[in-house]
């Protein structure tokens, strides 16, 4: 663990990393997360507009938030459905910490609807949250869903967390493009996605502090995170461990894991093939296109794979 009660300069990750952290004074569990070249990685290739690109950051910093406390066969998934122009969100973090994503969106409602922060603030309508667990080993898999009434998707998360499991809990999460810096190989500047948050919960080891019995150590900590500004989360220059102690000087702050993150897919194409071989030869015929192939599409990675269709039938005919 790092005690980061006294500001001290430490060899922290600054990018790609989830902290999990409490607080000294108030004993509050926190984790603070910080995405750049994996968020740009997920969200460059889907080639989204802003707006669903934005949404699918909020999912992408929510599961890594989720899935930093995850055992070491864990995973863990964040999936919203709503009534809005970003229909379908999901994004799951396999441990130790590496994540893919994907969305569903109405191209044409996004335009009418606005701007992106306007639809990743508020996830896009009607629906549900839904939110699965698979802890690995023999454990049983859960899912938990709560309804979404067009709130942020991290008031939702914390609404999950408050009527399913009992937990007071804050979360904030921000996601933009930034300038990044100009490199031998890529002599222009250019803009990157980068995504953030963080996630307060009280687990109950705190009990009033000093001499005003009504001081509640949770509000207050809940009130100091509550002034977190979404450019705090994103710069890439405001370390993380001066930004916790920008928040928390007060509480003191003990570092106690760092997971890193990066960039997955489950995707293969011997997975692919055994799914082709459970259709029958008409349903095959239609996935054939123009050029006389079928050609699949992960919808996480957007790796394209062509098959020949008399291969696949003479397999599933022998």
């Amino acid at each position: 663990m790092v005690d980061l009660i006294e500001p001290v300069a430490l060899p922290l990750p600054t990018d790609d990393v989830v902290i999990i952290f409490r607080t000294d004074k108030s004993r509050v569990h926190g984790r603070l997360v910080r995405i750049g070249s994996v968020a740009e990685t997920i969200l460059a290739r889907h080639e989204m507009p802003d707006a669903a690109s934005a949404a699918l950051g909020e999912a992408l910093a929510l599961a890594a938030l989720l899935g930093s406390a995850l055992p070491a066969a864990g995973n863990i998934s964040v999936q919203t459905r709503t009534t809005g122009p970003v229909s379908v969100l999901y994004a799951d973090c396999d441990a130790p910490g590496r994540l893919r994503g994907y969305a569903r969106y109405d191209a044409h409602a996004l335009v009418a609807k606005g701007s992106a922060a306007g639809i990743s603030s508020s996830s896009a309508g009607e629906g549900h949250l839904a939110i699965t667990i698979d802890q690995g080993d023999a454990a049983e898999r859960y899912q938990g869903v709560i309804a979404l009434d067009g709130q942020k998707l991290a008031d939702g998360a914390a609404a999950y967390f408050e009527s399913r499991e009992d937990l007071p809990t804050f979360v904030r999460l921000a996601v933009a493009q930034h300038y990044s810096a100009a490199t031998p190989a890529d002599v222009a500047t250019r803009l990157q996605w980068r995504g953030g948050g963080i996630m307060m919960q009280n687990l109950g080891e705190q009990s009033p502090i000093g001499d005003d019995e009504t001081d509640d150590p949770w509000q207050r900590v809940r009130m100091l995170t509550g002034t977190i500004e979404a450019h705090e989360l994103l710069d890439p220059l405001l370390e993380p461990e001066r930004l916790l102690l920008r928040l928390f000087h007060e509480e003191g702050v003990i570092i106690e894991r760092v997971v890193p993150l990066s960039v997955y897919c489950k995707c293969s194409r011997e997975k692919i093939a055994g799914v082709l071989l459970a259709f029958g030869p008409d349903e095959l015929a239609d996935m054939v296109d123009a050029d006389g192939k079928i050609l699949v599409n992960c919808e996480f990675c957007g790796t394209n794979y062509p098959f020949d269709p008399a291969a696949i039938a003479e397999t599933t005919s022998s």
